[in-house]
């Protein structure tokens, strides 16, 4: 496994195991605990979450672990994300009753109280790094820089950033931080080149900011959809492997790694062998022209 030193306080996995599903994995908590054990094994010790996974119920999940196996919390390092809120069962007015009221919520108070309760329900002492998860039209980048950096200032976290942000509202939060944001969590795949069109991964480049890149398969529609963008870079991927005799999700992987921005690509499969076809991709040295083969393959990108 290879290591990135992201600051003083925090180093992470190359690659990183994502928890989003985990509601849907219908797992108990000793069987959860041998998953994590199989992911610290393999030197996968980068965890991701979010407040609004499962609705706060994957959180709860794993901080049954944590409360059970506090030796498991000892060797991770945890990622939880706030700002997503998902309210049901809202009295409105006159007695009439919102079944549910899905908005963001970045405002100061929210960020501090949304962050004890993540670390309640994770029975974690504190977390690793803390993200804002989407761009909110009603963000303050001074109330939200304030919030974040007293939780930082009382031990809460250990440090602090983003996820789907755009360049524009990176730089206003970072800026409101003093530089202090060190992660911004985006979407990345032959099939979604938001990133690159908007110039966020040349600004973490400048800033020298690794991303965590979650989506890496388009949700698995690259090796299962008939759509033709995905069926194309599939094609791509099967030619590629055979030169490489490996796995056409192992070359995907390594043509994320590839970018000198140093991504960090997440993995939200619950089986561990899926885990070791990411892990596989550190060994792949792919040909620089072979990078520009999955990065041509949809058509929406040409060669000028």
């Amino acid at each position: 496994m290879e290591y990135v030193k992201i600051t003083e306080n925090l180093t992470m996995s190359r690659i990183i195991q994502g928890f989003w599903r985990l509601t849907d994995w219908n797992w108990d908590t000793e069987t959860l605990a041998e998953f994590m054990r199989g992911c610290i094994a393999r030197g996968v010790t980068t965890f991701d979450t979010a407040e609004i996974y499962g609705n706060t119920v994957c959180e709860t999940e794993m901080g049954k672990v944590f409360e059970k196996y506090p030796e498991i919390r000892e060797k991770i390092q945890l990622v939880t994300k706030t700002g997503i809120k998902k309210i049901a069962g809202m009295p409105y007015g006159d007695g009439k009753v919102v079944k549910i009221a899905k908005h963001y919520d970045t405002r100061y108070e929210t960020i501090k109280q949304a962050c004890r309760d993540s670390i309640e329900r994770l029975h974690c002492g504190y977390i690793d790094l803390y993200l804002i998860h989407r761009e909110d039209p009603l963000l303050d980048p001074h109330a939200a820089a304030k919030a974040l950096l007293e939780l930082k200032a009382e031990g809460l976290v250990k440090e602090i950033g983003v996820s789907n942000f755009d360049p524009f509202k990176f730089n206003a939060l970072n800026n409101c931080t003093g530089g202090q944001l060190v992660a911004n969590q985006i979407e990345f795949n032959p099939t979604c080149y938001e990133h690159i069109n908007s110039g966020m991964l040349d600004l973490l480049l400048e800033k020298q900011i690794h991303p965590m890149i979650w989506s890496p398969l388009a949700g698995g529609k690259i090796f299962t959809s008939d759509e033709e963008p995905y069926a194309k870079v599939r094609a791509v991927l099967e030619e590629i492997a055979e030169r490489h005799n490996t796995s056409p999700e192992t070359i995907l992987y390594a043509w994320i790694l590839y970018h000198p921005v140093g991504m960090l690509p997440l993995v939200g499969s619950n089986k561990l062998h899926r885990l070791d076809n990411a892990i596989a991709a550190l060994d792949v040295k792919l040909e620089h022209w072979e990078w520009y083969e999955i990065y041509l393959a949809t058509g929406e990108k040409r060669m000028r």
